[in-house]
């Protein structure tokens, strides 16, 4: 642990949140990788009309007390009060399904990588893909609700995992790190990119389904770490 005598400022710490099932994680490190302050908030899933979820509410108070939580930890043990910070990283459960129309409304609640009602579908992609798709991608959400005739599927404009959610309401960019993305969608990993040829497949299937858009216009862009100053991991 550091000396607290050494700590005069918060502008080197770098601070990271996570999301996890149980509970939201806030942790400040130093320089030299020592944690200094952590703070944290339960949180529990709900099964709502078949579909295991959080709230929307619960994300973004969760969110706070945790980080306020942390501060409150960080101002007692070391009398060091954040107002600038070196860096901000938010990690959060991957895969699962956060669908927005045009207006950016949220249109289902928030469906986790808990879901198992994927199966017809997650079974389809690993067949036109000749790729292992796992039931609690992404996309794999996108098509079932296309086979399943939800009703929202026709206004989908844009999906996300739960971190690139947060990202995005932080930042104002709808980007993923290349983690993320992965548990979206296929991705090259040598190029950095969703998989071109995978998503020409993606793209006649669906559309066999009735759904008109690319698939590429409604994923987040994958952002490499330290393109540029707004980026989370």
């Amino acid at each position: 642990m550091q000396n607290p005598n050494t700590l005069t400022d918060s502008s080197e710490l770098s601070i990271g949140i996570e999301l996890g099932s149980t509970r939201i994680k806030t942790v400040a490190i130093d320089a030299q990788f020592n944690t200094l302050a952590t703070g944290s908030f339960e949180w529990e899933n709900q099964n709502i009309d078949g579909y295991w979820t959080y709230s929307v509410n619960d994300i973004w108070v969760g969110l706070q007390k945790s980080y306020q939580d942390m501060a409150n930890n960080l101002k007692q043990d070391f009398n060091v009060t954040v107002r600038k910070i070196n860096s901000l990283g938010i990690s959060a459960m991957m895969h699962g399904y956060l669908a927005f129309d045009k207006q950016e409304d949220l249109l289902v609640p928030f469906r986790t990588w808990r879901n198992n009602h994927t199966v017809e579908a997650a079974k389809r992609l690993r067949t036109q893909f000749n790729y292992n798709i796992p039931e609690r991608w992404s996309i794999a959400h996108l098509y079932q609700a296309l086979i399943d005739k939800e009703s929202h599927i026709n206004e989908v404009n844009y999906i996300t995992t739960l971190a690139g959610y947060i990202h995005w309401y932080l930042t104002g960019e709808k980007v993923l790190g290349i983690g993320d993305a992965s548990g979206m969608f296929p991705v090259d990993v040598d190029r950095k990119m969703y998989r071109t040829d995978l998503l020409e497949e993606a793209d006649l299937l669906l559309n066999k389904e009735g759904f008109h858009k690319s698939v590429i216009d409604v994923l987040p862009q994958i952002k490499v770490a330290g393109e540029n100053a707004g980026y989370l991991t």
